[in-house]
């Protein structure tokens, strides 16, 4: 048995081969041993399975049947060598070819699989949030006009002279960064259309996120621009919770795309582990805010006596709300301790590791369920 490793000079390279392995594999295949050489040896001939020394001195070049390395053929492999080799043959990845649309499925639903990657989280939020922006643009279209049109009960055209006129005539910095908006840029004399054109531009963008899944940094942040245009000119119109919430969310969702790319899996552009905590803090002050205001608020919470009276005195009750408020007292308090639950102390389970945060997001869910079954609105 050859114990030595030893080296083989061919055309300037260095050919390494292991000669224990490969008498020891020739001698389980029922082949002849090889016997080492005193001399420089040659690669192996592909048909013989020998080694022939080479001259040390002179030009002469290996014969023609010596070109590469012999290998033991596929039927006199050994079994633990098959095995081997099969084992290792699916983790070699096929080269991908150039512009095949087969291969770049592959790969794109390769990345999609990637655990903790929040591929999903970003298809799933990019649509979620281009609904609200279809809701609430398609709202806009149909009662702007009436609310601060021209003709409208707090025109937006005077709001915006007021403003004009109090920081001394002029449209200045002063002026853009308390109300901005894309009015400022606008004839005023059209207000109307202007009202129209910006809906109808929101309503088309969001429809086209929601409906491929596709967007990028431009489109999300023209749906912003788009909306707080019109939170800046609606007044007490606009000035409710889920409109700073719907903005804040919304701004949060232009990093979660690439610039450029209207891919729905953008390879280079994984989701970026910031926005999915900022998103998460979002959730965690919105929800724990909720039930702090209404701790502090009103003592009837505090007592657990609120939801003795909710459903008969909410502004849009739904045909639940009658069953509702006719259940016992001891139901009432057990949705009130159910509320503080939800808002006071599910918020901490976003920092508690994946377990507890799919646990978080089943309870708000419901949570959110109940509350749009018992009332026609939404609200913490």
């Amino acid at each position: 048995m050859i114990s030595s490793l030893q080296y083989i000079n061919v055309t300037g390279s260095t050919i390494h081969v292991s000669m224990r392995n490969l008498a020891q594999e020739r001698r389980e295949a029922g082949g002849n041993l090889i016997k080492p050489h005193n001399g420089p040896l040659s690669p192996l001939c592909a048909g013989g399975g020998t080694l022939e020394p080479l001259p040390e001195l002179g030009n002469h070049a290996p014969s023609a049947g010596c070109t590469k390395m012999a290998a033991p053929s596929e039927s006199t492999e050994q079994p633990g060598l098959r095995r081997r080799k099969a084992a290792e043959a699916p983790t070699r990845a096929a080269p991908v070819g150039p512009g095949g649309a087969e291969d770049e499925e592959k790969a794109e639903a390769g990345v999609s699989l990637q655990p903790g990657s929040f591929w999903l989280t970003r298809i799933v939020l990019l649509r979620a949030i281009a609904f609200i922006y279809f809701v609430a643009f398609l709202v806009a279209f149909h009662q702007n006009k009436q609310l601060i049109g021209d003709k409208g009960l707090l025109p937006c055209r005077l709001h915006l002279e007021n403003i004009k006129r109090y920081f001394g005539g002029r449209i200045g910095m002063d002026a853009l960064s308390h109300a901005p908006t894309l009015f400022w840029l606008f004839d005023w004399s059209h207000v109307d259309a202007h009202l129209d054109n910006i809906a109808l531009v929101g309503l088309v963008i969001s429809t086209f996120v929601l409906v491929t899944g596709c967007a990028n940094m431009i489109l999300m942040t023209t749906l912003w621009i788009l909306y707080h245009s019109l939170v800046a000119v609606g007044q007490i119109w606009y000035s409710f919770g889920w409109e700073s919430q719907l903005l804040e969310t919304g701004f949060l969702g232009i990093f979660l795309c690439p610039v450029w790319s209207l891919s729905r899996i953008p390879e280079k552009t994984p989701p970026s582990r910031i926005v999915i905590w900022a998103s998460r803090w979002l959730i965690f002050r919105i929800m724990l805010g909720a039930g702090l205001i209404k701790i502090r608020g009103d003592r009837c919470w505090r007592d657990l006596t609120c939801m003795n009276y909710h459903y008969e005195t909410q502004p849009v009750p739904s045909p639940l709300s009658y069953y509702m408020h006719r259940n016992p007292v001891l139901f009432h308090q057990f949705e009130t301790s159910f509320n503080h639950f939800i808002e006071l102390v599910v918020p901490f389970f976003l920092f508690l590791g994946r377990r507890m945060c799919i646990l978080h997001g089943i309870l708000q869910i419901l949570f959110q369920l109940i509350q749009v079954s018992c009332k026609l609105f939404w609200c913490c």
